[in-house]
This record gives structure tokens, C-alpha cells and sequence, in this order.
């Protein structure tokens, strides 16, 4: 349910209109528009129809939300969520800055993760991506550095200023890995995982959560809910593919989703190219794609040796083709009205 208030409202009937949806035994969620202000409510509906809502001072109207996800719904924000990354004020994911994350799949070793986070810096990237611990699809596949890796991360955030993301695969890791990283990254596998979902929704990081393989774009946003639901409200979605009956690429990357999802939700939307298309000569036509969709940001894979690279590195970029990949983001970001969000200083 939502709260419309009249335009204009004063600060003491806007808290009178809190209070009473507290004392009916749910929670008030206040969005502040420039014209109007909106009060959420979250928990059992019933208990307020009894109160006569319409009749409280500041209240123009009462709407439904008949959809399952209600903090991730459009009508529960009058405004997009922006998410501010680390402690660099200008690495806002949601706002006209179109903001890429990039680095390699894994930590490898402190050399190659200091030179591409070096590299994918100069040619624009805003945050540094890559992987601690690594899901895999076989136990005897490498399975990511850990600990090490995290510190590994937190040396090259110091040295370049930008922001980390990491993945996070289980509940037992969160406390760790939000020690190091700006980011809380939730994979594909995982996105239904509520225990994890709820875990990270209780930590004051920002939380990256990925479509599943199988995945609708509802259960996505019931995904996020469980996060918000637990007070943390910055997350950004992430669509990265789908499972479909197409062998050519790995994934079928949704483009649609996109559009979708910007209509469906306040929350950021953001594109993973690598893991979509699954080979290197996709990445660059994929992100493109969904740049002009209306994408908030992409996630990249980038490696200095792909051939050798102890994950995914079919799908990574060599640090050449990502500073292409970049030129080409920022002339189609520009024709759509955002900016590539590169800093001063940085290559062009």
C-alpha cells in the first residue's frame, strides 16, 4: 500500500501519518520527490483499513501495490535509486553516469591483479571487479584465493582509489568479505539463496545481485526484496544471460530485461557482457546493445593473458580490446544521454 501525500505537506503531518502506520504494526517507508512525498507500508495491509487513512491530514490518496515485490517496485520510490560506491563521491551507480566495473573472473596473484586494475582504470573503468572466491562448476577447477584474495583487492583499491566488488557465496562469508569489499557481489546461482539474500541485506554495503540462469524477471525482483526487506536499500540488479535451447553462446543475453526492469523497478540495472556471450569477440557488441537499451552500467571480464587465465578466460578481454570496448561504450552512452562517468585525468 502507498500513501500519496498532498503537495506541500508539512514535516509534522508526514510524521503524524508515519506514526500512525507504525502504531497499526507496520513499517514506514518515506520517498521525498520534488513535488510530492510517498509513504509506503510494508506488512500486513489489513491492519490499516480500519484506520481511515483518507481521513488523516496530508493524505491525497491510498493505492494498492498488487505486486509481490513492494521496496522494489516503481511505485514505492518517486525517484531512481543512486547508489554511491566506496568512499569516491563520484562513483554513483543510477544516476547519468553510465559507470563500468571491470577486472579479471579471479585473483591470480598480486602482480596481474595490480596491472589490470591499473589497465581497466586508465581506459575508464570505475570500479575494479574479481573474484575471491569462485564458484565452480567442477570442485577440482580452481576455486578462487580466499582471504588472500580479498587482501589482494583491498591493495589495489588503496593504490588506484576505485571501488571493489566481490562475490560472496555464503551466509558464513559476508561478515569477512564486507571487511574488503566495497561491493557484495551475489552470482547467478545464488540468487535465490535466501539465507545469503537475507544475510547481505543486514550488512551497510551495497549488494550486485545477478539474474539467474533460469531466472524470471520477477523473481529477480523478489530476490532484491529479500535484501531490502532487511533495511539495506542499495542494490543493483544485474542481468547477465539466460539459459535458453541456444548453444552459439553461453548464455542469451536478455536485452529486454532491461527496458523491462527500468519500467518494473527503481533499482539499477546493470549488463555482465562476459558472462552473456561467453566468447571475447561478443563482449564489445553485447555491452553496446546494452548501453543503448538503457543499462545504468556494465561489469566486464578483463585479464592480461586470457589464454592463461584460471577462469573464464574465453570470455575476458585483453587490455587492449577493453580500452576499444570503452571507446565505443562512451560513443554510445553520449548518444543516449549519459555520460561514460570517467574522471579527471583519465585517458580518453
Amino acid at each position: 500500500m502507498i500513501i500519496v501525500t498532498t503537495p506541500g505537506i508539512t514535516p509534522d503531518a508526514l510524521d503524524r501519518i508515519v506514526e500512525h502506520v507504525e502504531q497499526a504494526g507496520l513499517r514506514a517507508h518515506v520517498s521525498r520527490g520534488a513535488q510530492r512525498t510517498i509513504v509506503g507500508c510494508i506488512g500486513e495491509e489489513s491492519r490499516l483499513g480500519e484506520h481511515g487513512l483518507t481521513q488523516l491530514e496530508g493524505v491525497e490518496r491510498v493505492i494498492p501495490v498488487l505486486k509481490p515485490y513492494k521496496l522494489a517496485s516503481r511505485e514505492f520510490s518517486v525517484a531512481n535509486t543512486a547508489i554511491h560506491l566506496g568512499d569516491v563521491a563520484d562513483t554513483v551507480v543510477g544516476g547519468q553516469d553510465l559507470v563500468v566495473m571491470a577486472g579479471p573472473c579471479s585473483v591470480e596473484g598480486r602482480e596481474m591483479l595490480l596491472a589490470t586494475a591499473d589497465a581497466v582504470q586508465a581506459a575508464g573503468a570505475r570500479v575494479l571487479r574479481g573474484g575471491a572466491f569462485k564458484p565452480r562448476s567442477s570442485p577440482y577447477a580452481f576455486q578462487g584465493m580466499g582471504e588472500a584474495g580479498l587482501e589482494l583487492l583491498a591493495e589495489a583499491r588503496t593504490r588506484t582509489g576505485m571501488p571493489v566488488v566481490t562475490e560472496v557465496m555464503d551466509p558464513r562469508q559476508v561478515e569477512l568479505v564486507a571487511r574488503y569489499a566495497d561491493v557484495l557481489q551475489i552470482g547467478a546461482r545464488n540468487m535465490q539463496n535466501f539465507a545469503l539474500l537475507s544475510e547481505v541485506g543486514r550488512v551497510q554495503r551495497p549488494v550486485l545481485l545477478k539474474r539467474g540462469l533460469s531466472g524470471t524477471i520477477t523473481e529477480l525482483l523478489m530476490a532484491a526484496e529479500y535484501v531490502l526487506a532487511q533495511g539495506n536499500g542499495d542494490v543493483m540488479l544485474c542481468e547477465r544471460g539466460i539459459r535458453t535451447y541456444e548453444t552459439a553462446t553461453r548464455n542469451t543475453l536478455d536485452v529486454a530485461a532491461i527496458p523491462v526492469l527500468k519500467r518494473e523497478t527503481h533499482l539499477p540495472v546493470l549488463v555482465d557482457p562476459s558472462h552473456a556471450g561467453g566468447r571475447a569477440h561478443l563482449v564489445t557488441p553485447l555491452a553496446l546493445a546494452a548501453v543503448a537499451a538503457g543499462a545504468d552500467g556494465l561489469i566486464v571480464e578483463v585479464h592480461p593473458d586470457p589464454a592463461h587465465a584460471l577462469s573464464d578466460g574465453e570470455q575476458s578481454l585483453e587490455y587492449g580490446a577493453f580500452g576499444e570496448m570503452m571507446t565505443q561504450v562512451r560513443a554510445v552512452a553520449e548518444a543516449v544521454g549519459r555520460r561514460c562517468g570517467w574522471r579527471e585525468g583519465m585517458l580518453a
